[in-house]
C-alpha cells in the first residue's frame, strides 16, 4: 500500500488515459465493395458504468453483468479495527475509480481500466471480520444441512469482494488490483469465477439458465418487492454464497418429463407445470390429468415456495465450468448468491425445506458455503464499512 501511494509524490497521480486508434480501409471498386455496416455500430458495452456512490452498495439489485469473480479473504491473527479501516479506505478508493473507468492509483496496467463494462465491486464482511473489530457479528455460519458435502477450499471467509462486469478482462484486471492492495492486510482464501449470458444474447433482465438447462430466478422479487425483501433501513443487506456442484452426467440420462417434475417447471419455457408462461403463479391446488398434483410436492419450486414477499430472497447466481478431469467428466455447477435482509429469517427456512424434501437434490451437491453482512454504500467523501469500523 505504501509503495503505491509513493507513486503519487510530486503530483504524479494517474488520473486517466487517452486512447487513440486507427483503422486501415482496403480500397475496392464496383460490386466487390463491402457494405460499411460495422462502422455504424455503436460500441457502448465497454464504456457503460454503474454509479459507485450511494446509500446502498451497487452489484445487488441491478441486472447482473455476464461475468463475476467472488474473492474471499482470511484475516491474520492480530488484525484490529484500525488496520481494517485502513484496508477498506484503500479498497474503496480503488473500487470507486475502477468502476468508473479510471485506473486505480499506481495502476501499472492502466490501459486495462478504461473499459469498465458495467463493473461493480460489492464488499461483504464475514463473522471473523466483526470479531477482529471487537464487534458482535450480525451474521453467523449456516446450520449444517444433510445434503451438504462442504469443502474448506470453497467455504468461509472474513472479507468478500464480489466483482462483476460484462467483460472478463475487466473482471480479471479489477481482481488483480484489489488483491494486490489487500495483500498487506489479508490472504486469499478462495476465488470462484462464474458467467451468465453475454450482453446482446438475450434481452436485459432475462432469467438466468443454469448448467442443467433450467431457468434460475423466475420467482425473484422484482420492482417494489425488492425493497422489503433485500434492504435494511440503513442500506445494508446480507449475502449467502454457496458453491453447488451439478451432477450433470446422471442428469443427462433423464427424460425431459423427469427433469421437469424434479424442478416443477417446463424446460423450454420455464412455465410452472400448472401454467403456460414463465411468470404464471404456480397453482399448487391444480391436479393433472391423472388426478395428481400438477406441482409435485417434492419439486424444487414447491419446496422453495414463499408466500410473503418480505420473506423472499434475491437470487443472483452465476454458472461455473471448470476443466474436466482426466476421464473427461465435467466439473460444473452454480455459484449461488442470494441477497436478503436477514439470512436466518429468510434463507435458512427455504434451504431447510429444500434439504428435507427436494428431488433436485439427487442431481446437485452443495460443496461450499459462506455468509457475509453487506454494509451500506458511501458518498464521495466516505468509504465502505465506515459505519462499522470508524
Amino acid at each position: 500500500m505504501t509503495s503505491r501511494r509513493r507513486l503519487l509524490a510530486g503530483g504524479a497521480a494517474v488520473a486517466g488515459l487517452g486512447v487513440a486508434g486507427g483503422a486501415a480501409v482496403a480500397a475496392t471498386t464496383g460490386r466487390d465493395a463491402p457494405a460499411p455496416v460495422a462502422a455504424a455500430v455503436a460500441l457502448t458495452t465497454g464504456t457503460a458504468t454503474v454509479p459507485f456512490h450511494g446509500p446502498r452498495q451497487a452489484g445487488i439489485a441491478e441486472d447482473p453483468p455476464a461475468h463475476a469473480s467472488f474473492v474471499a479473504f482470511t484475516l491474520p491473527a492480530g488484525a484490529d479495527r484500525r488496520a481494517l479501516a485502513r484496508m477498506m479506505r484503500l479498497l474503496t478508493d480503488d473500487a470507486r475509480r475502477l468502476t468508473q473507468g479510471v485506473p486505480a492509483l499506481g495502476d501499472t496496467d492502466a490501459t486495462l481500466a478504461v473499459l469498465p463494462a458495467r463493473l461493480t465491486v460489492t464488499f461483504g464482511f464475514g463473522p471473523g471480520l466483526y470479531r477482529a473489530a471487537g464487534l458482535e457479528p450480525p451474521v453467523t455460519d449456516l446450520p449444517t444441512f444433510k445434503i451438504d458435502r462442504l469443502e474448506r477450499r470453497w467455504s468461509g471467509g472474513d472479507l468478500l469482494l464480489q466483482i462483476c462486469a460484462d467483460d472478463p478482462l475487466t473482471v480479471a484486471h479489477t481482481q488483480r488490483m484489489l488483491i494486490k492492495d489487500t495483500r498487506p492486510f489479508a490472504s486469499v482464501r478462495w476465488v470462484q469465477q462464474g458467467f451468465r449470458r453475454s450482453p446482446g444474447v438475450q434481452a436485459p433482465e432475462h432469467t438466468q439458465r443454469n448448467v442443467l438447462g433450467q431457468m434460475d430466478g423466475t420467482a425473484n422479487p422484482r420492482g417494489a418487492e425488492i425493497e422489503p425483501a433485500v434492504w435494511n433501513q440503513d442500506g445494508s443487506t446480507q449475502l449467502v454464497v454457496r458453491r453447488i456442484r451439478a451432477e450433470i452426467e446422471t442428469w443427462d440420462i433423464l427424460a425431459v418429463a423427469d427433469k421437469e417434475n424434479a424442478v416443477g417447471r417446463r424446460l423450454e419455457s420455464g412455465a410452472p407445470l400448472s401454467g403456460t408462461q414463465e411468470r404464471d403463479e404456480p397453482d399448487f391446488a391444480k391436479l393433472d390429468a391423472s388426478g395428481l398434483p400438477a406441482m409435485p410436492d417434492f419439486s424444487h419450486v414447491t419446496r422453495a415456495r414463499v408466500t410473503d414477499p418480505a420473506m423472499k430472497i434475491l437470487r443472483r447466481p452465476y454458472n461455473y465450468d471448470g476443466a474436466p478431469n482426466a476421464a473427461g467428466h465435467p466439473d460444473s455447477g452454480l455459484i449461488f448468491a442470494s441477497y436478503q435482509r436477514d439470512i436466518a429469517q429468510q434463507y435458512v427456512p427455504i434451504q431447510q425445506r429444500l434439504a428435507d424434501k427436494d428431488l433436485l437434490n439427487e442431481w446437485i451437491t452443495p460443496i461450499g458455503s459462506a455468509v457475509f453482512a453487506v454494509p451500506p454504500g458511501c458518498d464521495e467523501d466516505g468509504w465502505i464499512g465506515e459505519q462499522v469500523l470508524a
